[in-house]
């Protein structure tokens, strides 16, 4: 045998990809010979969003989208496989829409901030995008492209590509925890004033009284239940770190306060990402 001979390399074979990832990156078959569909993918996405975005998720199926469109669920088929298949598209396309954050160069704690930021903007926006099954929603390319702004974001730090996805993806986490927050207690304050009111179910929650939504809100006797419901025999730590604490004044808050947004969660998980950043730099330095 031949010592001077390069060596073979092997290519490994390309790994098979899913119907439903072929459309979402738009790599399916070649079309057949025949008439032009008369739909395209988004359509169909923006049909099942429109439905969301006036219904909520539960009104999606493909039936309700196909009549949407003028067309029946059979013929909605011939475009996508199934309702998990429709919800991907979905949420593929509601992504499109949102505008990625400005680049903040070097400082890629700002841009982790805006990226951050937006995306909760977006949930808000959508609550329904909430409500997505995360084991049955896939990657399309709109997402990918957050996923990369996020990469640019930390392009100028010392961390592995490994670090970088497990800060990308405990800020995601951020995003779904400070989302559901917001709009769970939200649609149970609303449910509440509606109920109390005797309003139909339908009633926009713009519709309602701001003042009714605030003492509607789960979150509203926090301050009671704390202060006046748990003793210091039975929570002898909590009623200790409250002592001399000021309560809230009473009526609607200001946006402008800490306690009704999320900024102060946010910024202490960057502090710990920053904090994460300093000390992987400063290991690999010596």
């Amino acid at each position: 045998m031949d010592d001077d001979a390069p060596d073979e390399v092997t290519v490994a074979p390309e790994p098979a990809v899913s119907p439903t990832l072929q459309r979402l990156w738009g790599r399916g078959e070649a079309r057949r010979r025949g008439p032009k569909p008369a739909l395209s993918l988004d359509q169909v996405a923006r049909a099942a969003i429109a439905l969301a975005d006036a219904e909520g998720l539960d009104a999606v199926s493909m039936a309700r989208v196909a009549e949407s469109l003028g067309y029946s669920s059979m013929a909605l088929y011939r475009y996508v496989a199934s309702k998990d298949e429709l919800l991907s598209l979905m949420a593929d396309t509601a992504v499109a829409d949102l505008p990625l954050p400005v680049d903040h160069g070097s400082d890629w704690r700002a841009g982790l901030e805006a990226w951050t930021r937006a995306q909760i903007d977006g949930v808000l926006e959508r609550p329904w995008f909430l409500e997505l099954p995360l084991t049955t929603v896939r990657l399309g390319p709109h997402r990918v492209r957050w996923l990369d702004h996020a990469f640019r974001a930390l392009r100028d730090v010392a961390l592995t590509a490994d670090e970088k996805l497990q800060i990308i993806g405990l800020l995601a986490q951020h995003v779904l925890g400070e989302g559901r927050v917001v709009v769970e207690t939200q649609r149970a304050a609303a449910v509440a004033v509606r109920r109390a009111e005797g309003l139909p179910d339908d009633t926009p929650q713009s519709a309602l009284d701001p003042d009714a939504l605030e003492r509607a809100n789960p979150y509203h006797d926090f301050e009671t239940v704390l202060r006046h419901l748990a003793s210091p025999e039975a929570y002898p730590h909590l009623v200790a770190a409250l002592a001399g604490v000021e309560p809230p004044p009473e009526g609607p808050r200001h946006e402008d306060e800490w306690e009704d947004g999320f900024d102060v969660g946010l910024q202490i998980v960057l502090d710990g990402i920053e904090a994460f950043v300093e000390q992987r730099t400063a290991l690999r330095r010596r």
